[in-house]
């Protein structure tokens, strides 16, 4: 099966050369094998090509303008059907050929066929999605470990990060704790009253010399 594109090489409209060249060059840029039919140098080109487009595929005035493209004689759409197809990645899909392996494409048509993920695309998932496919060949008892699994690095964080928690609570008190010795240890006594002796407690003797002038006063 061969890609054609119907062209017109000396067309004086320069949308139609501008999605003409879109499509060639998208063609060669991915090696894909195709045909350049001239509809303007060739006039049976013409021809087949006008009685092969589809009724609803033509303009109102029932002329399909090029690019239009078939693959052996299957039509497979204009240049807007390109365009629309290769924005979401299926233009293999729209020429009728096989996708190439490890492709977006090839990765979305295993999906719609198979509902499988192609081996070479697994390694891009993320948990949840190799936790889904997985899930889908193992038995319904396996399906809780594989859970437990996947969510076993979220315990350890919480875990580590407990930890750490901790940790940062032992450094403060270990820090506040010297403060406060130090403190203690500086704060100076309440000076102990001294004791009064008994030599001050005691009044002084009184002498003879006293008592003779009191008694000289009293008489």
């Amino acid at each position: 099966m061969v890609v054609k594109v119907f062209i017109a090489s000396q067309s004086g409209s320069t949308a139609i050369k501008k999605k003409q060249q879109d499509v060639l060059g998208f063609l060669e840029a991915n090696k894909i094998d195709f045909k350049e039919m001239d509809i303007a140098a060739n006039e049976d080109n013409r021809k087949w090509m006008r009685e092969n487009v589809p009724g609803e595929k033509r303009p109102q005035n029932g002329i399909p303008l090029p690019p239009q493209i078939f693959n052996d004689e299957l039509y497979c759409g204009d240049y807007d059907s390109f365009f629309n197809a290769k924005e979401d990645h299926g233009v293999y899909a729209f020429l009728g050929l096989a996708p190439p392996p490890g492709s977006k494409e090839a990765h979305q048509a295993a999906i719609i066929q198979n509902g499988e993920v192609p081996e070479s695309d697994k390694g891009d998932l993320g948990n949840e999605q190799h936790l889904h496919i997985a899930a889908e060949d193992q038995p319904e008892e396996n399906i809780e470990m594989l859970h437990n699994h996947f969510e076993q690095p979220t315990d350890l964080n919480e875990n580590i990060g407990e930890n750490e928690a901790e940790k940062d609570q032992e450094s403060v008190h270990q820090t506040i704790e010297p403060e406060e010795a130090v403190r203690e240890f500086h704060t100076p006594e309440k000076e102990e009253a001294e004791p009064v002796t008994e030599e001050e407690d005691e009044e002084e003797p009184v002498t003879e010399e006293a008592e003779a002038l009191t008694e000289q006063k009293q008489v």
